[in-house]
Formats: C-alpha cells, sequence, structure tokens
C-alpha cells in the first residue's frame, strides 16, 4: 500500500483550481521547488505521472492525475468529516457544509434555510455554490460539495437522492393575455405564442421534451439565461414562459409588473427539487443535518405558496 500523507493528498486535490505550479505553490504557503519535488514524490508511491509540468504550457494534470485529484478529495473529506462526526458524538454538530443550489430556485429556497439553520445548528457553517447542473454535478463528482439541492430531471445515473419537494412546470403569462382569464392552460394552446425561453440545463431541454410529448413544438422568441429576465420579459408582455413551481415566488417581475401563473392542463413535467450526492460517498451528520432541515422547511414553504395560488385563482 503506498505510504503517502494526507499532506500529500492536500497538496495534490489543490491543483485542479490553478493553471500553474507558482499559482498553486502560492496558493499552499509553499516555494515552487518544494511542491515539485512533493508531486515528485508522490509520483513515485503511485508510479504514475500525475502532471506535466511545463514553464511554457503551465500545469497539466493527466487522465490519472484527474483520477487521482478527485479521489484525494473525497479522502480528504472523509477525515474532516471523521474529525467532526467524532465531535458531534458530544451532542454537537460543529464544522462547515458545502451545499451547491441550483440558480433557477436559489432565491426562493437559500434564504428560508440560512435563517433558520444557526438557530437549530448554531456549529455549523455553510458554503454556498450556486450553478446549473452542468456546475453542480462535476462539483459533487470532484468532492467539492457535500451535496446540491436540484431538479430531479434529466439526471444521470449514480448519485442518491431525498426529496424536498414537489413542483411542477407553470404557464407565467402577462396578466393581459387572453390565456391568464382561464384556471389552467395547455400547452396546446400555448404552441403559436411566443415563448421566452429559460435557456439553462436542464430546463431547456425539459421544455422541449415536455411539447414533443404531445406533438408539438414551442415557438420561442428568445432564450434567456436568467430567471429574472424571462420574468422581466413576460412582465412587459413580450411573450409567456414556462418555469418549475417554486415556494416563495411572488407573482411579479423585478420591475414590480405583475405576471399571471397558471397551472398547466393535462400536467406536465411533474417532478421534485431534491438534495443529491455521489452514491459511493456518506454524507457526514452534518451534511446529513443540512439536508433535513432542508427538506422540513422547504415542504413547508411550498405547501403554503401552493395553497396561496389556490386561493388566487378563487
Amino acid at each position: 500500500m503506498p505510504d503517502f500523507t494526507l499532506r500529500q493528498l492536500e497538496l495534490f486535490a489543490a491543483l485542479p483550481d490553478h493553471t500553474t505550479l507558482s499559482s498553486a505553490a502560492a496558493s499552499l504557503r509553499l516555494s515552487e521547488s518544494a511542491l515539485s519535488q512533493a508531486i515528485t514524490a508522490l509520483e513515485k508511491l503511485v508510479g504514475e505521472q500525475l502532471c506535466v509540468r511545463r514553464k511554457a504550457r503551465g500545469l497539466q494534470l493527466t487522465p490519472a492525475g484527474v483520477f487521482f485529484a478527485q479521489r484525494a478529495r473525497r479522502l480528504l473529506q472523509e477525515a474532516d468529516g471523521l474529525i467532526h462526526d467524532l465531535a458531534g458524538r458530544t451532542g454537537e454538530l460543529k464544522g462547515p457544509v458545502r451545499l451547491g443550489c441550483f440558480g433557477s430556485f436559489a432565491s426562493n429556497v437559500l434564504p428560508a434555510i440560512l435563517q433558520g439553520l444557526p438557530k437549530a445548528y448554531p456549529g455549523i457553517s455553510i458554503d454556498v455554490t450556486i450553478g446549473t447542473h452542468d456546475d453542480l454535478l462535476p462539483a459533487l463528482d470532484a468532492g467539492l460539495l457535500d451535496f446540491a439541492i436540484v431538479y430531479d430531471m434529466l439526471l444521470p445515473g449514480g448519485y442518491s437522492q431525498r426529496t424536498i419537494y414537489a413542483t411542477e412546470l407553470e404557464a407565467v403569462l402577462p396578466p393581459g393575455h387572453p390565456l391568464a382569464a382561464q384556471e389552467t392552460v395547455d400547452l396546446a394552446q400555448l404552441a403559436d405564442e411566443p415563448l421566452i425561453m429559460y435557456d439553462t440545463s436542464p430546463s431547456t431541454a425539459n421544455t422541449y421534451q415536455v411539447f414533443a410529448e404531445r406533438g408539438l413544438r414551442p415557438k420561442v422568441l428568445t432564450n434567456m439565461p436568467q430567471l429574472v429576465l424571462v420574468q422581466a420579459m413576460v412582465g412587459r408582455g413580450l411573450g409567456y414562459a414556462l418555469l418549475m413551481s417554486r415556494p416563495n415566488s411572488p407573482a411579479v417581475s423585478l420591475e414590480g409588473l405583475p405576471v399571471a401563473v397558471r397551472p398547466i392542463s393535462p400536467p406536465a413535467s411533474r417532478t421534485s427539487v431534491v438534495g443529491i450526492w455521489p452514491e459511493e460517498m456518506r454524507l457526514s451528520p452534518r451534511a446529513q443535518a443540512v439536508l433535513g432541515f432542508a427538506v422540513e422547511v422547504l415542504h413547508g414553504e411550498a405547501r403554503r405558496s401552493q395553497a396561496a395560488a389556490a386561493a388566487a385563482l378563487e
């Protein structure tokens, strides 16, 4: 068995965040020669070249190096979890939890979590990363996140998950649109209307999929990479949007202009928001506590939002 140390793993795990050896050394507060020697010693232990170091081309990990860095990060995370798990046996959970959250609903779910968590678990600190599935899944695989809150939609295999709240696709319309007078909207009624597409993964693919399942194709007016831009354009009457239902979501745009939110009938893309983490990784007690708190808080928030939306249609 290779006789490497946690310090060697820590040094190598930092390399994917840097393009040059000098940058990595400065971040790690080492001399460049000391870091280079540590890498060489590690390569001798594992019997493979882990990175290419060229002054003209900077620092580049080999495929074996990428794999080693990912596994090193996971081992370090497990080691950190072991220390804090032992501390947790005294009755108080302490330490960091690295939480990823899908960008389109981050502003609807994170405030409720971050507001109540310090009272429930004062020893836990949260480090938040916002992104799309394309950002969050690689970060999970690399061991950079404990878990991520995402849509259970077009997810690849290899992830454990826990349901947080149910969600489904809704039509967001200008208040003066004829379809806004209806209690529900059929996708067939929307197919020829101008769609402001929320252009992000997996939302774009899901939108095309729900139309295709009905033998329809949307008429896309424009693609917008940010949810606030989508809602702003709908508020100004430029088109409609299809968005997943979210808790704590007022029916107004960022500019304060009203929008009309209507359920899709027959329902389209009913799914869930879930907490996910790689199957081969075990959630630390801290991460389990944060995920459980998110389920408790957001499930209630989602039910209250659904009740308020139903009351508004009566």
